[in-house]
C-alpha cells in the first residue's frame, strides 16, 4: 500500500513539472518573437518600402558603399551615376542600403512636427499662466 502511495505523489509531481516547463518555454518562445523575431520584420518591411519608393534624381548608397545618384529605375534594377566622371553603374534593387534624399526629408518633417509641438506647448503655458494671473518680465 504505501508503495502505491508513493507512485501517485511521483506522478502527480513530474506531471506539474512537465507543464511547468511547456509553460516556460512558451513564455521564452513568446520573448524570442517580441526581442528578435518581430524588431526584425518591422526593419526588413520598412527597408524593402525604402527600396520600393526609389525614384529618379535621389541620392542612394549601395549595400557595398557606392553612393551615386539614380538616373534610371527597372523592375529589379537601377542604374546611378557616380563619381566625378559620371560613370553609371547597374546596380539590383536589393543593393540599396540607404535613401539619402529620403533620411533627409523625413528628418525636416520630423523636426517641423518638433517645432510645432514646442510652439504648442509654450503657447499653451502662456495661456494657462494668464489665466492664473503669472506674468513674466
Amino acid at each position: 500500500m504505501i508503495s502505491f502511495v508513493t507512485l501517485m505523489e511521483a506522478s502527480t509531481s513530474a506531471g506539474a513539472y512537465g507543464w511547468t516547463s511547456i509553460i516556460w518555454l512558451l513564455i521564452l518562445l513568446g520573448a524570442f518573437y517580441f526581442i528578435l523575431i518581430r524588431p526584425q520584420r518591422k526593419k526588413e518591411k520598412k527597408d524593402a518600402e525604402m527600396r520600393k519608393n526609389v525614384q529618379v534624381g535621389d541620392e542612394i548608397v549601395t549595400a557595398g558603399g557606392i553612393v551615386g545618384i539614380v538616373c534610371k529605375l527597372e523592375e529589379e534594377t537601377l542604374v546611378i551615376e557616380t563619381g566625378g566622371d559620371r560613370s553609371k553603374l547597374r546596380i539590383k534593387r536589393w543593393a540599396v542600403s540607404q535613401n539619402i534624399d529620403a533620411e533627409k526629408e523625413s528628418a525636416a518633417a520630423a523636426a517641423a512636427a518638433k517645432s510645432t509641438k514646442a510652439e504648442k506647448t509654450s503657447k499653451t503655458k502662456k495661456s494657462d499662466e494668464k489665466a492664473v494671473g503669472i506674468e513674466k518680465d
